[in-house]
């Protein structure tokens, strides 16, 4: 049974697990996102979510408290100046875990955590570039003095049916080659 089993102890001593999760902290507050184990981006979630809440409020004290856990100048500059005026409006959930399978080692399952308002793949400030449409046959091509040109190299998309094999049957043994 699991009651009053709150916290993942993740194989350390406190001290040991205190400063493993406020360098990965540092880590994911400078690169703004990590790859790590799922059971070690799980618990360090519950790390720094509320330190990312505290920084919301620029004031000295929430700066005291974040570098009591952080223990990194450089790292608190950077979450009080660059990230929070990101997640100001984000009510909660800063970070986004991406599973990526498997370890080759151990097995462990691994994952991405990151920083959800820095992904630039599912962000919105992402803007779609509009693609050129492209087809499969040669289009026309221009000639510097004015003359259309098509392309030599049309690419014919019809495709044949697959050819069948005969079905190979068995010779029959003559009996009257076997009688002599």
């Amino acid at each position: 049974m699991r009651h009053g089993k709150t916290i993942n102890h993740l194989g350390r001593k406190a001290e040991h697990r205190q400063a493993m999760l406020a360098n990965m902290a540092n880590s994911l507050i400078e690169h703004k996102r990590i790859n790590t184990t799922v059971a070690k981006a799980k618990a360090l979630r519950k790390y720094v979510e509320p330190l990312l809440t505290k920084s919301k409020a620029d004031s000295t004290h929430n700066r005291r408290t974040v570098f009591s856990y952080l223990k990194n100048k450089e790292a608190v500059t950077e979450l009080f100046r660059t990230i929070a005026p990101q997640i100001a409006d984000r009510p909660g959930g800063y970070t986004r875990i991406i599973r990526t399978g498997f370890r080759q080692g151990d097995n462990a399952e691994m994952c991405l955590i990151e920083l959800v308002d820095f992904n630039t793949i599912y962000g919105k400030e992402v803007e779609k570039a509009a693609a050129k449409k492209r087809t499969r046959r040669g289009a026309a091509k221009k000639k510097e003095d004015g003359v259309e040109e098509t392309e030599a190299t049309a690419v014919d998309t019809t495709e044949e049916a697959p050819v069948e094999k005969p079905k190979r049957t068995r010779k029959k043994k003559d009996d009257s080659a076997s009688a002599e």
